[in-house]
């Protein structure tokens, strides 16, 4: 008898921990679902035709299948220029962020200074600052200054944006650290900047990397500023380009298949990035989340 209640009273921890374990699996399953759902409905849109978009019951897969969508996205429009300057923005923004940030991280994590938990502090809070609240200043100072629809005038506040979140990341990295590897590169000759950009900052790439990328993905989605401060066909980033895509007129002649075809070209460069850099994207997080 007490075998035959050993064996049941393991069963039944066995089939708890079964249970659990089903439960998770569905849980992940049920997230990833809503995480990707939404994107995989914008792939199987761009691959149809107008009457299957504007079925009353549409069909799950692109049956029949076309292409014209993605080729209809370059037709008459400056898409590929789009496209370009969302690159240009992206690319100038990520590195005007890193340069400041770098520095500006290496001081706050290394050198000891009254008053450094304030000012980043004070440097988390304007990150939380709202973007549209400035509007309608910037857009008063660029044209002041003969800005507007150029690329200068969306690098400015991109760059103020970003910035802040460049700081707090790279000096939570700088600051796990030991500052005696400056210390003995300095003892051994080398200038402080030396032994920043020789020892310091080599040793906080996984941080200056996954800055990097977050920065970049930033400035390649943002709309409202590259909306407000850019005006022309040929000036405009991606994002504000597909806003822009128009029918003949009428609501059923709004170019859906077109508008999910552009979504899904202005993702791929993004779904790329971040794979080429997976390992490095969580080494960088972790490392700043369990050090120190």
């Amino acid at each position: 008898m007490a075998t035959i209640a050993r064996r049941s009273t393991y069963n039944r921890r066995l089939s708890k921990k079964y249970a659990r374990k089903v439960g998770f699996y569905l849980m992940l399953a049920l997230l990833v679902a809503v995480a990707i759902g939404p994107f995989l409905w914008l792939i199987i849109t761009s691959f149809k035709t107008a009457g299957n978009i504007y079925k009353r019951n549409p069909d799950l897969l692109p049956i029949p299948i076309t292409f014209e969508n993605y080729g209809d996205v370059f037709q008459g429009r400056a898409f590929g220029l789009n496209i370009w300057n969302s690159f240009l923005a992206a690319s100038f923004t990520t590195v005007g962020c890193l340069i400041i940030g770098t520095f500006a991280g290496y001081a706050l994590g290394q050198i000891e200074f009254k008053g450094r938990k304030l000012f980043l502090a004070i440097i988390l809070v304007v990150s939380m600052f709202p973007g549209i609240a400035i509007i309608a200043p910037l857009y008063l100072f660029f044209r002041n200054l003969n800005l507007i629809n150029t690329l200068p005038s969306i690098l400015l506040p991109y760059i103020t944006f970003n910035l802040p979140l460049t700081v707090w990341l790279l000096a939570a990295f700088f600051r796990d650290l030991p500052p005696e590897l400056s210390e003995a590169a300095e003892v051994d000759g080398a200038t402080p900047f030396k032994a920043f950009y020789k020892i310091m900052a080599p040793l906080a790439g996984p941080g200056i990397i996954t800055a990097g990328i977050l920065i970049f993905i930033n400035a390649w989605n943002d709309f409202l500023f590259a909306r407000t401060f850019l005006s022309s066909d040929d000036k405009v980033t991606a994002p504000v380009a597909i806003a822009g895509f128009s029918g003949v007129g009428g609501e059923f002649s709004e170019p859906w298949g077109q508008i999910s075809a552009g979504a899904v070209i202005v993702t791929i460069p993004l779904v790329l990035l971040v794979l080429f850099f997976q390992r490095r994207i969580v080494s960088g997080l972790t490392s700043g989340a369990i050090k120190g």
